[in-house]
């Protein structure tokens, strides 16, 4: 089915606001099916979402309301569309805790301010799971209402089917099922009548004035305390020094003091096996989105994800009672991640197309969904005139009647802009590719005019690849 999204989030605004938008601008896609938009209106701005899966997004606005009459630093909801497909948010801008890092090798100890940064995220988190417990229906919750022994079977068989089956890492699989049946059941002896966040990682923790505020909770649900924690400390990419996640582990479980009573022995008792079923989950993740879906981002977490691993053997804290597993663990961790799943590849590639509206919109090749498709219908036409007929947006001619248009210069300063941005974000998350398509009726002169514009203005500002072509060239002589 085809939604037409931005026109839904613009009649979703005039319901809220009474005036229509000035810009709804694409945010860069994340790894699921959701679509975020800045939505600007005078000097205001808000954030429109939309996703395709209803129940996910009840649960995200239920829990968002919960949390706020709490006083929790989430979104508030503005508005909602009847059928459940899109919301509005108010904006927390661009600066995650994750864009904070320094993310460079030669940085041995995190600073005063990003460990701040850390601390005053840490100290939220118990309220997360004490108070955003009391009084949550957790059959709200999405997909599954607690962090139970099915979710863990789940969990870690997708990671074998996603990582270590296509690893090439041989095992014994009666062995490995007897080894997660336990490890399960060992799990869920852990106090759990708690809020777990789920994802709670440096990517879903929006820094304003210094604070941190909280997104992408929806897969939230009952669970024990360690499980977040884990997931902040041991966040792949991140990369916190393990010295400092030990000083960080510390700061946690003295903020839990206040909000809860607890067995300090049994908590870090179970710590360490939460980690490992975190780090398990993320394998999976990067096993399918990288090796199945061809993600180079996420095959980027992996040599992080088996340092983790590394150090967790290297400190005895791989579980006795999981003798295969472990031993898997420790094998993965010393294998060189290139011959476990194969290297990403490098650089980022802009695909620009023009083409016809007649012929439709050009296909995405490359599993991302597509990209930027502008419009160039309401520009001026040199097709209409008989003298540029057998022309193209390539020749001479054509250049010099388009350029003397205001129109199709503000147009093209837009489609830069916009495509600017997303080749920024892009470059820095390590994204392989991005689509760009220009449509005219014709797939003649203007779509390819904008087309060759944007790809010489991306090659002159960026170090990108360039793969530009124009689908209906074949219909018109070449210049």
């Amino acid at each position: 089915m085809q939604w037409n999204i931005e026109k839904a989030l613009t009649e979703l605004f005039v319901s809220w606001q009474n005036q229509t938008p000035d810009e709804i601008r694409p945010l860069p896609p994340s790894g699921s099916n959701r679509r975020y938009f800045r939505i600007t209106y005078g000097n205001e701005s808000c954030v429109g979402a939309f996703n395709p899966d209803i129940r996910e997004n009840q649960a995200f606005l239920t829990l968002s309301r919960h949390f706020k009459d709490l006083g929790l630093p989430v979104p508030k909801v503005l508005a909602t569309d009847v059928d459940g497909l899109c919301y509005l948010l108010t904006d927390l801008g661009d600066t995650t805790l994750f864009s904070t890092l320094p993310h460079d090798p030669a940085v041995k100890i995190f600073n005063e301010r990003t460990m701040d940064l850390y601390k005053k995220t840490i100290d939220w988190l118990p309220a997360f799971q004490v108070k955003g417990a009391r009084g949550l229906d957790f059959s709200i919750c999405y997909p599954r209402h607690a962090f139970d022994r099915h979710s863990m079977m789940w969990d870690l068989n997708y990671f074998k089917y996603y990582f270590l089956k296509i690893s090439g890492i041989g095992f014994d699989e009666q062995k490995l099922e007897d080894d997660f049946e336990h490890f399960a059941a060992h799990l869920v002896n852990a106090p759990s009548d708690y809020f777990l966040y789920r994802d709670f990682q440096s990517r879903n923790i929006m820094i304003v004035d210094e604070q941190p505020h909280f997104i992408d909770y929806q897969g939230g649900r009952r669970g024990a305390l360690q499980y977040d924690v884990a997931s902040l400390l041991f966040d792949a990419k991140a990369n916190i020094p393990f010295e400092q996640r030990i000083e960080l582990l510390n700061h946690y479980i003295e903020s839990l003091k206040q909000w809860a009573d607890m067995d300090e022995e049994r908590f870090r008792g179970y710590f360490y096996d939460f980690v490992l079923m975190r780090i398990l989950q993320a394998l999976g993740t990067y096993g399918f989105r990288g090796g199945v879906e061809k993600k180079a981002l996420f095959l980027q977490s992996v040599p992080y994800a088996l340092k983790n691993l590394h150090w967790l053997a290297e400190n005895d804290y791989l579980p006795k009672i999981t003798p295969h597993l472990s031993s898997l663990v420790e094998k993965i961790a010393s294998t060189a991640p290139s011959t476990i799943l194969p290297a990403p590849e490098t650089g980022l590639t802009v695909h620009i197309r023009s083409f016809s509206y007649k012929n439709g919109i050009p296909a995405d090749e490359w599993g991302n969904g597509g990209g930027f498709v502008f419009d160039c219908r309401a520009l001026p036409n040199p097709g209409r005139y008989t003298e540029y007929k057998e022309l193209t947006g390539k020749d001479e001619k054509v250049i010099r009647f388009l350029e003397k248009e205001e129109t199709l210069a503000q147009f093209l300063e837009n489609a830069r802009n916009l495509t600017d941005h997303a080749v920024k974000n892009y470059l820095e998350r390590g994204f392989t590719n991005l689509m760009v398509s220009f449509g005219c009726t014709g797939g003649q002169h203007r779509s390819v005019y904008c087309a060759e514009e944007l790809a010489r203005h991306l090659s002159e500002k960026f170090t990108v690849k360039i793969d530009l072509r124009h689908r209906e060239s074949h219909a018109w002589p070449k210049s």
